[in-house]
């Protein structure tokens, strides 16, 4: 492991350690105090009895100082935002574990175990996507997009970055885990739409699996290519990019929309707002996705004739090439 690597990966290690020390002192003042009291005789802090009376407030502050500020310092002294992508798939099963262990939590055990479950899988999947496309680098490169907008907005990105890269993440990251608060907050009986939420969620890391190991085999293989001085495959249409431009995006969806089905069932459907924003936000960067494919030469003729041709999102049977074009005149 190189010295940029190994100093990289210490820096991500330790980045969450002051929430993670703030809350774990927060939880042993709590249950010392409650071994020889009552909740209604505990006599916290100011500080505790808020982060007491507050779980949804509290999960924002830790975000907004442990994230915002801190990450924003980090990504300062280093010149790169790569840090926030790679705690996109830590982040989330950080939150589902701060809700379950709240001392204002209530919730049916069986579905509390089942949605942390399913956290863990889809962040080690994710997680698992993310070292892989960047051959298991710590921070070797930052998304594409935050290059994009540090080009575009000159020297004021040093600050603009705190709000486009960073504010922006508590609102799409505190609100597509909306659900997780609620499914510790609400305790009913299992039901039929537990399973169904269930069902959504793994067809979503599953899709999203496939479709994230066909694009990285795909990218391999035209790295070879070029390696040999061969000519590269313009596009890949092939498995479920056959069927769908954008199966990852679309299997994301799936699981965030199906943790939304938790929470809708335990009669908290205003949890939607996040997925909703978040799979906005999707479309747009998948404009910004389709634009820049089609900036490439070797490529841009077979994408055109894909787009033509293949659903955005969702998985559908393709269209015929001669009928779109039909249609068109």
């Amino acid at each position: 492991m190189g010295s940029s690597n190994l100093k990289n990966a210490v820096v991500a290690l330790l980045a969450p350690i002051p929430s993670l020390l703030f809350y774990l002192s927060f939880l042993n003042h709590y249950h010392t105090r409650t071994i020889t009291n009552t909740i209604d005789d505990i006599s916290l802090s100011h500080i505790f009895s808020w982060c007491y009376q507050h779980p949804l407030l509290l999960a924002n502050a830790l975000f907004f100082f442990n994230v915002n500020v801190l990450f924003w310092v980090i990504s300062y002294v280093q010149s790169s935002h790569w840090m926030i992508d790679l705690y996109w798939t830590v982040i989330p099963v950080m939150l589902v574990h701060y809700y379950a262990t709240h001392p204002l939590a209530q919730y049916n055990y069986w579905r509390s175990r089942i949605v942390i479950v399913l956290t863990w899988v889809w962040s080690v999947r994710l997680t698992h996507n993310y070292f892989r496309r960047e051959k298991w680098q710590w921070g070797a490169r930052e998304d594409w997009r935050f290059t994009q907008l540090g080009r575009q907005y000159g020297k004021h990105w040093w600050w603009v970055s705190f709000f486009a890269v960073y504010a922006s993440q508590q609102v799409f990251l505190i609100g597509v885990c909306l659900p997780f608060y609620v499914v510790h907050w609400v305790e009913m009986p299992l039901d039929i739409c537990d399973f169904v939420a269930v069902s959504v969620c793994m067809s979503g890391i599953v899709t999203a699996y496939y479709a994230d190991k066909q694009l990285h085999d795909f990218v391999t293989k035209n790295n070879k290519l070029k390696g040999q001085g061969k000519p590269m495959v313009p596009n890949l249409d092939s498995g479920l990019w056959g069927y769908s431009r954008h199966p990852n995006y679309f299997g994301e969806q799936l699981w965030w929309w199906g943790l939304v089905i938790f929470a809708w069932n335990l009669r908290h459907g205003w949890t939607l707002i996040g997925a909703l924003v978040n799979s906005m936000c999707l479309a747009y960067v998948t404009l910004l996705v389709e634009e820049r494919m089609l900036k490439r030469d070797y490529r841009a003729e077979a994408y055109r004739l894909y787009q033509k041709t293949t659903s955005v999102w969702i998985p559908w049977f393709k269209f015929s090439a001669v009928a779109v074009k039909d249609k068109n005149n």
